[in-house]
């Protein structure tokens, strides 16, 4: 957990994510990723030189028509005396029986992030952390490369003007198998997604052709990452 919480707090020093102040929404999937993410920014609480307070949003795309039971990850809230809010959505529905998305990825996170902003505005939020890490930053830089032949990632700070909200990724100096690995050995809650193209995407596409790389290669997100930093590229 040490590893992790420096690594958070140095991306959070680094980038200038987190002022005093801040009303953080911590957009709250269930996967391993924004769990770490949830309980790095609780801790780090304690003893950041600013003062910020959290709140965690879930936003449940109900596949399959069903609610998702999120009761483990309120009890984690609890636990960690964050406001913890479920929104139920028609994501689901809308994506794979109205919209028959051939490519649902795309039009599934455009829609959450909609929806999640909408989320934070109305508990007063006025930044939404991210689960993203160094990998997914990695990963998303050779996805535009080979798709569309431009240079860049998402940002590690994004500030939305129509919403009046800052988006933060105060993991992006995480590698995703320490938060992998801080989750397992701390027993923390998780929610598999019921997503029918979870684990068939392109992003899982990519995240194996980086890996088949590595053999010879060695080590690809951080070189990805200092080379974006040298480049000054997507504000990092």
């Amino acid at each position: 957990m040490q590893k992790l919480l420096s690594l958070v707090r140095s991306g959070c020093e680094h980038y200038n994510m987190i002022e005093e102040g801040d009303k953080i929404a911590v957009g709250l999937s269930g996967g391993k990723d924004s769990v770490a993410l949830l309980v790095s920014l609780s801790e780090l609480r304690r003893f950041y030189p600013n003062s910020f307070s959290l709140t965690a949003i879930t936003l449940d795309p109900r596949f399959n028509g069903k609610d998702t039971d999120y009761s483990e990850l309120e009890e984690l809230c609890n636990r960690l005396s964050i406001p913890y809010i479920i929104k139920r959505t028609q994501l689901g529905d809308v994506i794979f029986n109205i919209r028959e998305e051939k490519n649902p990825c795309s039009l599934c996170a455009k829609m959450r992030r909609g929806a999640l902003h909408d989320a934070a505005k109305e508990a007063g939020c006025n930044k939404i952390a991210l689960g993203h890490h160094m990998d997914d930053a990695a990963e998303t830089f050779m996805m535009n490369l080979l798709n569309g032949g431009n240079i860049g990632s998402f940002r590690p700070v994004t500030y939305l003007s129509r919403k009046d909200i800052h988006m933060i990724r105060p993991m992006i100096f995480v590698r995703e198998k320490d938060a992998a690995r801080v989750v397992r050995k701390l027993n923390l809650p998780t929610v598999k997604s019921n997503c029918p193209a979870d684990g068939n995407t392109e992003r899982q596409q990519i995240k194996e052709f980086i890996a088949s790389l590595e053999s010879k290669y060695g080590d690809l997100p951080p070189k990805i990452l200092g080379a974006m930093q040298r480049g000054s590229i997507s504000g990092y």
